[in-house]
């Protein structure tokens, strides 16, 4: 470990090391906002208590819903117990494409009989990941991977609730089978990593797509041309917690009490006040998971 340097001050790289576990200061309240995607178990809410304090802090800076999401059937419970305890909360059940090979038939009917609940808001996060097959051994192959999104896609359609999908590195393919099998009536492109070409083809579909604090960071040009061309009514603001803190944030531990800052730095990309903007994005969320207003 690199020691303190003589005069008591601690070097740059400790100090970048702990500045990475410190959280963000808050910023200035934006009401109106709904967080359309953030984990509320991974930042720790797994209990009553904890996911109060967590949408507490968030309604303290104008956040006043959020919708919490599952990767894999403990965070499917975990997030429908969520959506119990408080209010604030909803939940999306699915399997992320890595834990694909986790489909079995049991799986298949315990989500079925999850998607019925009434604090389920979507069918999410399911899609295709590119980036991962050969980087992990758990993680599911592309083929099985298809297989679930499929499924997945019916049983969306099957409940009529969204679509909420995760795409890695896969948009030409992920793009095919939603055509191929039937979108939805509403699908939502969690976290939209993809240049203006793929945002044009997914707003001509219909598609809402929602951004993430990847549309802030300084390498981003590419992302803000299509979160800047993407219609008012097509949009959302996500933190997707505790991944993808916003700029001057990055690499800290993200919360939904962050969503302000990628609001803000959005209203800026599309010329707008950040009022108007986050009116404009809660109101998105709220018609799209078909909210209680607040």
């Amino acid at each position: 470990m690199t020691p303190p340097t003589t005069d008591g001050a601690v070097s740059n790289k400790q100090a970048k090391k702990q500045r990475r576990r410190e959280p963000p200061p808050d910023p200035a309240p934006l009401p109106g906002l709904v967080d359309a995607h953030t984990h509320l178990a991974a930042c720790g809410g797994r209990d009553a208590d904890a996911v109060r304090a967590i949408l507490d802090h968030a309604e303290s800076v104008g956040v006043g819903q959020v919708v919490t999401v599952a990767d894999d059937m403990i965070d499917a419970r975990w997030a429908i117990a969520a959506a119990e305890w408080d209010e604030r909360a909803f939940a999306a059940v699915a399997l992320h494409p890595t834990h694909a090979a986790e489909l079995d038939d049991a799986a298949r009917a315990e989500l079925e009989t999850m998607v019925t609940h009434p604090r389920v808001v979507a069918v999410g996060e399911t899609g295709l990941d590119h980036y991962w097959p050969g980087r992990s051994e758990d993680c599911a192959s592309p083929a099985v991977q298809e297989d679930a999104f499929r499924w997945h896609i019916d049983l969306a359609k099957r409940v009529g609730k969204p679509l909420m999908i995760h795409n890695r590195e896969a948009d030409r393919d992920l793009l095919d089978v939603l055509a191929d099998e039937g979108a939805p009536e509403t699908v939502i492109m969690h976290c939209f990593s993809g240049d203006r070409n793929v945002a044009r083809e997914c707003v001509e579909r219909g598609y809402v797509l929602s951004f993430a604090g990847t549309v802030s960071f300084a390498n981003a040009a590419e992302l803000r041309v299509a979160a800047e061309l993407v219609p008012d009514d097509q949009i959302l603001v996500e933190t997707d917690a505790p991944f993808l803190t916003p700029h001057p944030y990055r690499g800290q531990p993200n919360q939904s009490y962050c969503l302000p800052y990628t609001a803000r730095s959005i209203a800026e990309t599309r010329g707008v006040a950040d009022t108007v903007m986050a009116d404009l994005l809660g109101a998105n969320a709220r018609r799209v998971y078909q909210l209680p207003l607040r």
